[in-house]
């Protein structure tokens, strides 16, 4: 009687055990889909710029993926996936100041919810190489920035920050942001680069809290916190 008892107990589980794998695995189950922005300039004199390192983090998940550019309205655009999740990722063809209206366009073509928008973005506050995530916050002068914020209606939108220093004199930003990463500062932004894919399947997997606790603690601290 045991015997059966344990029997049936074990059929059960199988059952149980395969409706669930099912479930997973039917195909009316929704996708999970994110729009990733990568912040730049287009144009070959934008190339390898401070300015552009936005682009730079989106053109290097595209190529692990062996994924192709295609030109369409506001912005080049590809998609990849990555453990079941869509990422559709853009770069603004609208050029800097006016980011907010591809951003914008591509949420609601591509039907996608504030909540898994990231936006990629070059920051002179961090050090060459350094990068940190925030899902809210000011546009710190950024101009880019600015304009989602004024197009979008919000700050609360989620924001990869890719350092690039602030190694200039008065008067000089626009030539530093617009100048070519080189030497020292290009083998530092290669690594953050390769980084900024972590962060980004971190971020579609795991979420934006768990991203931040996991690769904030990384790295040089932020130029406006005290040193240890």
């Amino acid at each position: 009687m045991q015997f059966k008892t344990d029997v049936m107990s074990l059929l059960g589980k199988i059952i149980s055990y395969c409706k669930r794998k099912d479930c997973k695995e039917t195909a009316d189950e929704p996708v999970s889909k994110f729009l990733i922005v990568g912040l730049g300039n287009v144009g070959a004199e934008y190339e390898g710029t401070r300015h552009n390192a936005g682009f730079m983090v989106v053109d290097a998940l595209a190529k692990e993926a062996d994924a192709r550019w295609t030109l369409e309205r506001h912005a080049y655009r590809t998609e990849i996936r990555h453990k079941g999740r869509i990422l559709v990722l853009i770069k603004p063809t609208t050029y800097m100041n006016l980011s907010g209206k591809a951003v914008k366009y591509w949420l609601q073509a591509e039907k996608i919810e504030l909540a898994n928008l990231m936006v990629v973005v070059d920051d002179l506050a961090l050090d060459p190489g350094i990068i940190r995530i925030k899902k809210q916050g000011g546009a710190g002068g950024h101009n880019g920035l600015s304009d989602i914020e004024a197009v979008l209606g919000t700050q609360n939108y989620n924001r990869l920050r890719m350092g690039v220093g602030d190694h200039f004199s008065r008067g000089r930003q626009v030539d530093y942001v617009l100048g070519r990463i080189e030497g020292e500062d290009l083998v530092k932004m290669e690594e953050a680069v390769k980084e900024a894919g972590n962060v980004v399947r971190c971020f579609v997997t795991q979420g934006i809290d768990r991203t931040m606790n996991l690769y904030n603690k990384k790295g040089n601290a932020h130029k406006e916190e005290p040193k240890a």
